[in-house]
């Protein structure tokens, strides 16, 4: 390696020096400079030259923002497009700028018109909250030229406001924007010693889940979802989008997921003007509800944003949480404040001096004296002596200074003095003092009064546009469309969706996993694919769930080492793909010789034929198996027999042993779950073929299925519970034709699910005030009778008032009276009905659906 000549410095130390140096120098300038905000003032340099420019160039009339641009380069040491991207920036936010022209759209990503054709100037709100230059610290330009402001005086949390995001070398910071109201009132009660909790807003509304938000700081995050409305059964229409997501980009991400087979959509449609309006063609028989959690799971409708506050406080990044943000925002404003208010206060301490001390030259007629005076040092004496019998009178020593702005006044002044208008604003400048102490004593209380006038005069029209709640987890495998067909050939082992000239087993998605058993015993779980083999002579293929308990196999097998027959049950709730599971006990010639596959894992009874060259007494009987336990799937299970068998055929379908599905309604989501919670009510066992019924609001009913993908809207739902074909309901209800209460109970005959009937009168004033399952409902009302219209309360057991009609009849009125106020159902709570236990004398009709793949029953004879 070669030195250098001149310095004797070897080149590679020289290069490493240069590292060393020039690189973490040009790091920090990057995170000083130009990507991470000052706490003080929420601005990264670029965002406060263009506010300093502006109340330079500040004369109420509006500029080309080409000016604006130009006018800060003086300031900033880098080119206009970065300037007028951040100018832009920050007139989208619509807070510090009031603007003039196309300023584009956050919305559709449309980009601003050029500088030369749009305006801008200082907001009022900006004026009023971040410019005061007798509290502000200056330094030079980078030129040396002007001075600018360190930070500006800024009495308003704007970092949180606006948002920012930045990146610098080995550093970036996110920080959320969030609600202008909440803000202030947040900033308020950070004054009177409370706690906060901030949650972003978004200016493209939306939903947000802030559930592992953690204050904005590293390590959380936040989930953001469109808002996504059922226009009708074929139609979906997003009227809000995401932060951070526009329509375009929204729109092409359900295009691609729609590629993929992810969701089923025949069109597309973008009717954004004022309002954001994305409309979705469905594909006939595709379920919205479904689609709609499709969305969530496939496309930008949900996104995921990790916020990560880290700002500069004392020329260092600093990581914080929003809380703490604003609390030392609110802590700048109220020393602001304090600063302000000693101005003020010095101000008028000055103001008052001077009034009272000219009130008296002119009054005691002391500029009289200084007409025999021949020097400047001889007039400056005399009024001095004149001024010594009221000295005691002033709040601070009399300066030659003073004295000086004495004499310069002039004889018009002297000749139009008034005393009494002189006194008048010597009383005014004392209130205004006094007013001034009382602050400064008051501060706390000053500074709420800042930003509760800065509530009242800007905090309208600022409501929040992103609705805060929390959203359910999406089992992908439960929304996926079937984007994929799954065949096989049985005979020489292969399974995948290539295989078209072979046998359709089912529908399925790109991201199911396919169970497969062959005759001889073996089984393999794989993630579908084009082509894949799995053994010879298939007898069983389907789509596999993990973790699926209610799914039961039954199995006889022949093991080739002992020369026994054995039986047993097992689920398959989790494997290692692609490995291959003996279900024998692995011995050469083992086989199964009976096979089925259980949705809800039914045991039937067997007919067993043995060989009539065995040496049995008895060649055939049957076998329930039911009597065995499930169990894992490599257990060797019990011998059915030690004789050869001939065949084995089914007798009769079983019944399932381990129950209906248990079902609970979680509440907060509108979803139904297989385990109990805090927020979820029970709704009962169900068994195949039993439906759910959904009771709205506003007098309409629904059955649906129990599938797990089922989604209701809680805010329109009156009740949720299991549906009772046999159960006699009983509503109150208005009726809008006759402006009475009427009684009605029924049985309810609706036979398709997923369609809505009213039960009440269809009057457009007519709703739904109580709606019962219950067998001997009784509620309370309020009602006027005689002329004084006298208040008095009723109760009504409904089984007295009606007995029970059609479901579609007027029903009886509750009473002959007005009824005024509020129906309450006051039915005492009802011991529950003991559910039925297999074995019990109530049979469940269990259905079952032999098509090969599907979760229903398959069977087999070998």
């Amino acid at each position: 390696m070669e030195e250098n000549n001149n310095t004797g410095i070897n080149e590679a130390e020289h290069i490493d020096g240069m590292f060393k140096n020039w690189f973490l120098d040009y790091a920090s300038y990057v995170i000083l400079e130009r990507a991470v905000p000052a706490i003080e003032d929420g601005l990264k340099p670029v965002q406060r030259r263009i506010l300093h420019a502006l109340y330079q160039m500040d004369d109420g009339r509006f500029h080309k923002v080409a000016n604006v641009i130009g006018q800060s380069m003086q300031y900033h040491p880098h080119g206009d497009a970065s300037i007028g991207d951040a100018l832009v920036n920050m007139g989208q936010k619509e807070l510090m700028f009031d603007t003039q022209g196309n300023w584009g759209d956050v919305r559709t990503g449309d980009s601003a018109a050029a500088p030369r054709y749009i305006e801008v100037r200082l907001s009022k709100f900006a004026k009023e909250v971040a410019f005061n230059p007798d509290t502000t610290e200056w330094q030079l330009s980078y030129d040396g030229r002007k001075k600018e402001p360190i930070t500006l005086p800024m009495k308003f949390p704007l970092l949180l406001f606006q948002g920012t995001d930045g990146i610098a070398v080995g550093l970036s910071t996110k920080i959320m924007p969030h609600n202008f109201n909440e803000l202030v009132k947040a900033s308020i009660d950070v004054l009177k010693g409370k706690k906060t909790r901030l949650y972003p807003d978004f200016p493209t509304g939306g939903f947000v889940d802030v559930s592992e938000y953690n204050s904005g700081k590293r390590g959380g995050r936040i989930q953001v979802r469109a808002r996504i409305e059922v226009v009708d059964k074929k139609t979906l229409s997003i009227r809000e989008i995401p932060y951070s997501t526009t329509t375009g980009s929204l729109i092409e991400s359900i295009l691609k997921a729609n590629d993929k087979g992810k969701i089923k959509i025949k069109k597309v449609t973008d009717n954004t003007a004022k309002h954001v309006d994305i409309t979705i063609d469905l594909v006939p028989g595709t379920d919205p509800d479904v689609t709609i959690d499709a969305l969530y799971a496939f496309t930008d409708c949900q996104i995921s944003i990790s916020p990560n506050a880290c700002v500069i406080e004392n020329e260092k990044p600093v990581f914080h949480s929003v809380d703490e943000i604003l609390r030392v925002s609110t802590e700048n404003t109220k020393a602001l404040l304090k600063r302000e208010l000693e101005i003020k206060q010095a101000e008028l301490n000055e103001k008052w001096h001077f009034s009272s001390l000219e009130k008296i030259f002119i009054e005691k007629r002391i500029y009289r004296n200084i007409e025999e005076a021949e020097t400047w040092e001889a007039v400056l004496s005399i009024i001095d002596k004149g001024l010594n019998p009221y000295k005691k009178l002033f709040k601070r020593e009399i300066t030659q200074d003073d004295i000086v702005r004495l004499t310069e006044i002039k004889i018009k002044r002297i000749s139009k003095f008034d005393a009494f208008k002189a006194d008048e604003e010597i009383r005014g400048l004392e209130a205004a003092m006094k007013q001034v102490a009382h602050d400064l004593e008051h501060l706390n209380d000053f500074a709420i009064a800042f930003f509760e006038e800065l509530l009242k005069k800007y905090g309208k029209g600022r409501e929040r546009r992103t609705e805060v709640k929390g959203f359910e987890t999406i089992e992908v495998k439960h929304v996926v469309a079937n984007n994929s067909k799954l065949y096989v050939n049985r005979a020489e082992g292969f399974l995948g969706t290539g295989l078209k000239k072979d046998e359709f087993v089912c529908d399925c998605s790109d991201i199911d996993d396919i169970i497969a058993i062959t005759r001889a015993g073996k089984m393999m779980v794989t993630r579908l694919g084009d082509k894949k083999f799995v053994g010879k002579d298939i007898i069983y293929i389907a789509v596999w769930q993990k973790n699926d308990e209610r799914t039961g196999y039954n199995v006889a097998y022949y093991d080739g080492g002992s020369k026994r027959t054995f039986v047993k049950r097992f689920n398959v709730t989790g494997v290692t793909r692609d490995k291959e599971y003996d279900l024998t006990q692995g011995t050469s010639g083992s086989k199964l010789t009976y096979f089925t596959a259980n949705s809800n894992s039914e045991a039937e009874i067997v007919r067993v034929q043995l060989h009539p060259n065995s040496n049995a007494r008895i060649k055939e009987f049957d076998f329930d198996f039911s009597t065995l336990d499930i169990k894992g799937r490599g257990a060797v299970g019990n011998i059915l027999t030690k004789f050869p068998i001939r065949k084995i055929e089914l007798k009769e379908k079983g019944k399932s042993t381990i129950g209906g599905l248990k079902l609970w309604l979680d509440e907060k989501y509108g979803r139904l779950v297989t385990e109990e919670s805090e927020k979820s009510r029970y709704l009962g066992e169900f068994h195949t073929g039993d439906q759910v019924l959904v009771v709205f609001k506003d007098g309409n009913i629904e059955l649906t299925n129990y599938e797990i993908t089922n989604k209701y809207e809680m805010d329109d739902i009156y009740l949720v519970e299991k549906f009772d074909r046999e159960r006699v309901y009983s509503t109150v209800y208005f009726d809008g034709d006759s402006k009475q209460y009427y009684v009605k109970r029924f049985r309810i005959e609706l036979k398709k699910e997923k369609e809505k009937s009213s039960i009440i009168s269809d009057h457009k004033d007519s709703k739904m005030a109580i709606f019962s399952s219950r067998k001997m409902p009784v509620v309370k009302y309020f009602f006027l009778k005689g002329k004084d219209k006298e208040k008095l309360e009723g109760e009504a057991k409904l089984p007295e008032v009606i007995d029970v009609k059609g479901w579609k009849a007027l029903g009886n009125r509750l009473t002959p009276y007005l009824v005024t106020g509020k129906i309450t159902d006051i039915t005492p709570e009802e011991e529950e009905e003991p559910e039925l236990e297999v074995g019990d004398s109530v049979e469940w009709d269990v259905e079952t659906n032999p098509k090969a793949g599907a979760k229903g029953e398959q069977k087999g004879l070998f």
